[in-house]
């Protein structure tokens, strides 16, 4: 049975270098809490793109605003541009529509909301826990190594736009060496 759940979110990108060896570098977030962690622990991907669920009568493009300030608390350039990504479709079939804009930020300076999970899983106790404890830029290379399956479709539809930066940033480092 198909997942009905249907997330928002946007993929902030920025440019780096001179025009002519111009590349993209993508801004991800890490998911917070103790879960993720152990995953990282493992060597699983799990940076993705600030996103969250779509609110019931809520408009997705705006929905992945809110997401995105509210997971990052980074103020979104009044002038961006909104370059529709498409959605991407999880094995779960979970569903993540998404835009991209060009901007710029300090990752360390990222703050993200609070939420309140159950942990360790099944024990009844409750914790808060950041939804987002770190964000940090990446090459096109660099994303696909970290995002989980998910998303990566994302990154197909950028490249699209942006075929020439997205080469140069995918040539930058080298496929499967950021796990090794």
């Amino acid at each position: 049975m198909a997942s009905k759940v249907v997330s928002a979110g946007l993929l902030m990108y920025r440019f780096t270098g001179e025009p002519k060896e111009r590349m993209i570098e993508l801004l991800l977030v890490h998911p917070g809490g103790p879960l993720y962690a152990s995953f990282e622990r493992k060597g699983q991907a799990m940076w993705g793109i600030p996103k969250g669920l779509i609110e019931e009568g809520e408009d997705a493009f705006l929905a992945a605003q809110r997401e995105f300030v509210e997971e990052t608390s980074f103020t979104l350039p009044a002038d961006a541009k909104y370059l529709p990504l498409g959605e991407s479709v999880y094995k779960s079939g979970k569903r993540v529509l998404a835009w991209a804009f060009e901007g710029d930020c300090d990752p360390s300076l990222l703050k993200s909301n609070l939420c309140e999970i159950e942990w360790p899983l099944h024990s009844g106790k409750k914790i808060m826990i950041p939804e987002v404890d770190r964000a940090q830029f990446f090459t096109i290379a660099e994303a696909r190594e970290k995002m989980g399956d998910g998303q990566r479709g994302l990154l197909d539809a950028l490249e699209k736009l942006f075929p020439a930066e997205c080469a140069r940033s995918a040539k930058a480092v080298p496929a499967g060496t950021l796990f090794s």
